[in-house]
């Protein structure tokens, strides 16, 4: 598809599908990027685009990531579980802030197979950690194919158990600890809101779902309209879930801490914040686990942006669409947060762009 063809894509009959129209913001950006936005990622240049990655990603120092003494930032490591080496995490707040702090515990996207967790912190700590007064950690969880499940989710647990562990050491509070991620990210964000559950580990008290990797059988309705016209499709979702199952997904016998859609009882989870864009692969079963958490007795905020494509606010951060998305996550973090009482403004920030292909 031609980089005219992106933006045009959307909304026309296109092999016999009708595809939902891109924003004209974002489809106008998308189309500037040319082939290469929409460019799949396939058993056969998976090497070649984790190489890439490695290369161009952005990987601040703890000292790029101070900014000049505004965040006090200290790369932390915890016992991974048995037999697995340590979970590097990299923890953040405001500096002089005062404690005990809630945490943001966030995982970054990438498709489970690219990114790191020193590129999605400069977004965080200005748009979230320093007007509401909480820290992050970040999670530096092993990538598939190299580590296929559960390694990654095994990873985010243990750092999760070590950081609820020494709270009162790193001046966090336990009682506030919110996990969150963007697309991979949010997939084992939710999958860790399982886990937890599970094994009578730490309770968050929110969950933050963004455009979330949830489903391996790639069966929606949205999974299919938009292959080939979304900056994420079913080839790269495919190659994606069969580096991190280590087979071809699908399989009966998945986990759902590998694919929370799989989960059959989504009882007893934290209140969850789940967004996901109308022209995107992921906009089905984003909508189906919400279905499932209101059906199950919990609780879920919805929001599903018209003309938006999988990871829009970072091809796009100063679209009018990235901005009240980026708004809108500030404002329910700000609810699910003050419960116990934190100091903020009433208006949210301007989205940060993170980089492509969903690692953010």
């Amino acid at each position: 598809m031609s980089g005219d063809g992106a933006a045009a894509g959307a909304g026309r009959a296109s092999a016999g599908r009708v595809t939902p129209p891109f924003d004209p913001e974002l489809g106008a950006v998308l189309a500037a990027l040319g082939d290469e936005a929409i460019r799949p990622l396939t058993p056969e240049n998976l090497a070649e685009r984790q190489a890439q990655d490695a290369a161009v990603r952005p990987r601040p120092t703890v000292g790029e990531l101070a900014d000049g003494g505004r965040f006090e930032v200290t790369e932390l490591h915890a016992p991974g579980a048995a037999g697995a080496p340590d979970v590097t995490l990299v923890s953040a707040r405001p500096a002089g802030a005062p404690g005990p702090l809630p945490v943001l515990y966030y995982m970054h996207g990438g498709g489970m197979v690219v990114g790191n967790a020193w590129c999605v912190l400069p977004q965080l700590l200005r748009d979230v950690a320093l007007p509401l007064g909480l820290a992050v950690v970040s999670v530096e969880y092993r990538l598939a194919p190299q580590v296929p499940h559960p390694g990654p989710v095994e990873d985010c647990y243990a750092g999760l158990v070590w950081v609820a562990e020494h709270a009162d050491l790193l001046g966090f509070d336990p009682d506030r600890i919110v996990v969150g991620g963007k697309s991979a990210g949010g997939g084992l964000a939710a999958a860790l809101a399982l886990l937890t559950r599970d094994r009578g580990g730490p309770v968050p008290i929110g969950q933050l779902l963004l455009c979330p990797m949830l489903d391996d059988r790639g069966g929606t309705f949205s999974s299919h309209q938009m292959a080939g016209v979304d900056t994420w499709d079913r080839v790269s979702n495919a190659t994606a879930w069969q580096a991190l199952l280590g087979g071809p997904p699908g399989a009966p016998d998945v986990s759902p801490y590998a694919a929370p859609a799989r989960a059959t009882d989504l009882s007893g989870l934290p209140a969850a914040y789940i967004e996901v864009g109308s022209a995107e692969t992921f906009r089905d079963e984003g909508v189906a686990y919400a279905d499932a958490l209101w059906k199950a007795g919990g609780q879920a905020e919805l929001h599903v942006w018209p003309g938006a494509y999988h990871g829009f606010d970072s091809f796009a951060p100063d679209a009018a669409l990235s901005r009240d998305a980026c708004d809108a996550r500030f404002r329910w973090l700000r609810r699910v947060l003050t419960a116990s009482p934190v100091p903020g403004p009433e208006a949210g920030p301007a989205a940060v762009p993170q980089g492509a292909d969903g690692a953010e």
